[in-house]
């Protein structure tokens, strides 16, 4: 008996170890990353519970339960989001291990890494709208679309029309996107929750163009559609990367785990995923990319270079309920 003991103990370990459950903070949408999570858990025998919710609900949410948190893993939308957690000292210094794996956007403070990259871009009817006539700036568009007559969608309550209007906001000062934000309301806009929403309308003829993420345009291409797609000049803030990442919580209790789920996001198999099924820009190398989408090294030089964990999400929030556009 005494030699079946030690064995059964390490049965015992090794069940525990197969059981072991993580707990996710997403503020990445369940229908984009749910298959991802469930190939995780079959890949490594780990368990993950997520919890789903807007960036900012999941920031009030951690604030809310202090140490008492069962979250591992902030895994958020946007880079702003993760800049307020890491200043708010919710998370865990990573090792270089994983922060050397990304090509770019990873953040001085080293408490999470990026896995996607999403572009603002700008789509248009193209038979409502010439290509040679667009403007090279985002601050021009509307001048443009008053001068033409167009008419203009926007998605005001959507989080990456906010992390844009922030990133104005770090480029160009408040006042300045004040202004654009009136200019645009002058126009009129039709206002959509959606993106999908809005791309629908310039596909019926409802609205002319609007300001969106690359990969809505590039789901509606793969269904057959046709959209004009325009990017700003180099460095524009309507070009912004919105860039999504992932960090490890002060207060999570499963730091093996948590590590071994952002090596995995930052897998080829996880990024090829994104860049398959969800039509994201891959961050590591190694990645078949998508065709129909400018380079990595393209997309990386039409984003403006500034410090994305500094994108203030509350005071872009600010501006947007003070105008009435929220």
């Amino acid at each position: 008996m005494k030699r079946v003991l030690p064995l059964i103990g390490l049965m015992a370990l090794g069940l525990g170890m197969a059981q072991q459950t993580l707990t996710v903070y997403s503020g990445r949408g369940q229908s984009l990353v749910e298959p991802l999570v469930k190939q995780f858990e079959q890949d490594t025998g780990i368990r993950v519970q997520v919890r789903y919710g807007t960036d900012a609900q999941i920031l009030a949410t951690l604030q809310e339960e202090g140490s008492r948190s069962p979250a591992d893993i902030f895994w958020a939308n946007t880079s702003g989001a993760l800049g307020q957690a890491a200043e708010r000292g919710l998370l865990r210094p990573l090792g270089e291990s994983l922060l050397k794996v990304p090509v770019g956007f990873v953040p001085a403070s080293k408490t999470w890494v990026p896995v996607t990259l999403r572009l603002r871009v700008l789509a248009y009817n193209p038979a409502k709208v010439k290509a040679e006539e667009l403007p090279q700036s985002i601050l021009d568009l509307p001048r443009f679309a008053r001068e033409k007559g167009l008419k203009v969608g926007w998605t005001p309550t959507y989080s990456s029309f906010q992390d844009m209007v922030a990133g104005m906001i770090l480029l160009h000062g408040e006042e300045a996107t004040r202004r654009w934000l009136q200019e645009m309301k002058a126009l009129s806009p039709k206002s959509y929750a959606s993106n999908p929403a809005m791309l629908d309308a310039i596909r019926a003829g409802e609205v002319d163009l609007g300001s969106t993420n690359h990969y809505y345009v590039l789901r509606f291409q793969r269904a057959g559609y046709t959209f004009g797609v325009h990017h700003f000049k180099d460095g524009d803030a309507g070009n912004l990367a919105l860039v999504t990442g992932a960090g490890i919580l002060k207060t999570g209790k499963n730091l093996s785990a948590a590590t071994r789920f952002l090596t995995y996001l930052l897998s080829p198999k996880a990024q090829q995923y994104f860049v398959g099924n969800v039509g994201e820009y891959p961050l590591v190398k190694g990645v078949v990319p998508d065709p129909r989408l400018l380079s990595l090294e393209e997309a990386l030089r039409k984003t403006p270079r500034l410090d994305f964990e500094k994108l203030d999400l509350d005071r872009a929030l600010r501006l947007l309920r003070e105008l009435g556009v929220l």
